[in-house]
C-alpha cells in the first residue's frame, strides 16, 4: 500500500511538472478573442464611428459662411485658413464643450483651446470631416451636405497688421431641406 501511495504521489508530481513546462502560445489568434463590451449608452466621451455614418450620405444642402466682423471690435480674418466641418455626434458635442466651453458658438484665443486638448475625449474624426478654404473676403462654403447638425471651426488672425491673439472660432449650424444656409461665423 505504501508503494502504491508513493507511486501515485510520484505520478501526480510528474504530471504537475509537465503542466508547468507546457509552452505558452500567447494570446488567441484574431477573431478568437473575446469582444470588448460596448460602451454604455449615453457615454459621450466614447468615439463611435457609426455615429458619423449619416454625414457620409450625399445631400442637397449648402452652407455658405463668412467670418463676422463685429462693429467696434478689431478686425480678424480667416483668409487662407482651412475651415473644418465636423458632423455633430454625442462625442463631437462633448469635445466642443470641453475645447470651446460651448456647443453653440465661441471665439476664443487659440492657445486657450489648444491647452484643453488633453481634457477632450479622444478619437479621430478626420475621416468624417469636410474641409474648405477661407478666401480673401473671409468667405467659405460646403455643398452636397445631408440634413443634420455640424460644427464649423477655423482659425482667425488679426487683420491689417493689428496685434492680438489668433482666435479659434466655432459655430454649430444645421442643414435641412436641400437649402442654402447663409450665416456668419
Amino acid at each position: 500500500m505504501a508503494d502504491r501511495v508513493r507511486f501515485l504521489a510520484a505520478a501526480a508530481l510528474a504530471a504537475a511538472s509537465l503542466t508547468a513546462c507546457a509552452p505558452s502560445y500567447g494570446p488567441p489568434p484574431p477573431g478568437r478573442m473575446a469582444a470588448m463590451p460596448p460602451p454604455p449608452p449615453g457615454d459621450d466621451s466614447v468615439f463611435r464611428p457609426g455615429d458619423f455614418a449619416w454625414s457620409q450620405a450625399p445631400g442637397k444642402n449648402t452652407l455658405s459662411g463668412t467670418l463676422a466682423h463685429p462693429p467696434g471690435q478689431p478686425r480678424y480674418s480667416c483668409a487662407g485658413a482651412t475651415v473644418v466641418l465636423t458632423p455633430e455626434t454625442p462625442w463631437a458635442r462633448r469635445r466642443m464643450l470641453v475645447l470651446y466651453k460651448s456647443d453653440q458658438h465661441a471665439a476664443l484665443p487659440a492657445d486657450d483651446v489648444r491647452s484643453r486638448q488633453n481634457q477632450a475625449p479622444a478619437g479621430d474624426s478626420n475621416p468624417y470631416v469636410k474641409r474648405a478654404a477661407c478666401d480673401g473676403a473671409d468667405h467659405f462654403s460646403f455643398a452636397g451636405l445631408p440634413d443634420g447638425a455640424w460644427y464649423l471651426v477655423t482659425l482667425a488672425k488679426p487683420a491689417g497688421g493689428a496685434q492680438g491673439p489668433s482666435l479659434a472660432v466655432m459655430r454649430r449650424v444645421t442643414t435641412k431641406g436641400g437649402r442654402v444656409t447663409v450665416f456668419e461665423l
